[in-house]
């Protein structure tokens, strides 16, 4: 597997903690994971899941946190993650208006700098964490490119998701290699895709677009556990350490079938450390 460590994005097993936030940790760390990427405290305070981390020895890697929510309040809620120890911030999802060829999408890139200057004034570095929809193009470049070459790398690193690079039609191991020295954090996610042809609602999904947070019925997309899927994980791997990563993230949005969250989680990390 390689000396990076290996943090889960909370997100995969967010039913989990809406039930049992403390057992889940647990079971993550038991696991096997050494960090944790969060989306959301789950109503707990910052003080009481800090010392749940350093009971548990998780270690605090990151967290996704709304561009809106962030933009609403930058200092009082990066001074948050700041305090619950993280290192990282990432934005995870931008909402059409706010993307790569909307007409405002040039505030952004401003609304970015001023989040990056403000994370870095407390310690912590701001991730772009992308999906598909950054891959159209702007004046004949990507988005997600346009969004990395307008931020200065000091106010803003990448957070390359290897699933939705591969969505878009760009092979993640030359991506990742693209952005050597400024990947700190890579998603490591895997799925099959029948065909080329992407869902209509790809973004139910992920919880997103939808009323309902359950995985669409449409059978032509899906997401696996890291290495039961398409993607060719070891490439990824070397990649991400070539790059200079220091922390690789599992992430599956929704369990494969037949699967729990928490048996799909724990099938990426003992697959992870299969590898030689």
């Amino acid at each position: 597997m390689g000396k990076i460590p290996v943090a889960l994005q909370l997100y995969s097993v967010r039913r989990d903690l809406a039930s049992d936030f403390e057992g889940t940790l647990r079971q993550v760390k038991d696991m096997g994971y050494e960090g944790v990427e969060f989306a959301g405290l789950f109503d707990r305070s910052v003080e009481r899941v800090k010392q749940l981390l350093d009971d548990l020895g998780l270690i605090p890697v990151s967290a996704h946190v709304p561009f809106e929510e962030m933009m609403s309040d930058p200092d009082g809620v990066l001074d948050c993650y700041a305090e619950l120890g993280c290192s990282y911030v990432a934005i995870p999802y931008m909402t059409e208006e706010h993307r790569p060829g909307a007409p405002g999408f040039g505030e952004v890139i401003e609304s970015i700098k001023k989040l990056g200057q403000v994370a870095r004034d407390k310690g912590l570095t701001l991730l772009y964490h992308n999906h598909d929809f950054e891959f159209v193009k702007v004046n004949g470049v990507y988005g997600l490119d346009l969004l990395y070459s307008s931020v200065s790398p000091e106010l803003l690193q990448t957070q390359i998701d290897t699933c939705w690079v591969n969505v878009a039609g760009v092979d993640p191991v030359e991506y990742i290699k693209n952005y050597s020295g400024r990947a700190p954090v890579v998603h490591l996610k895997d799925f099959v895709m029948k065909g080329k042809e992407k869902p209509a609602k790809m973004y139910q999904l992920i919880g997103m677009e939808s009323d309902d947070d359950t995985q669409s019925s449409d059978e032509s997309f899906g997401f696996r556990p890291v290495g039961y899927g398409v993607q060719d994980i070891p490439a990824i791997l070397k990649a991400a350490e070539d790059a200079g990563a220091r922390w690789l993230v599992v992430e599956q949005d929704e369990p494969g079938p037949g699967k729990t969250a928490m048996e799909s989680v724990k099938m990426s990390i003992d697959y992870l450390r299969s590898l030689k």
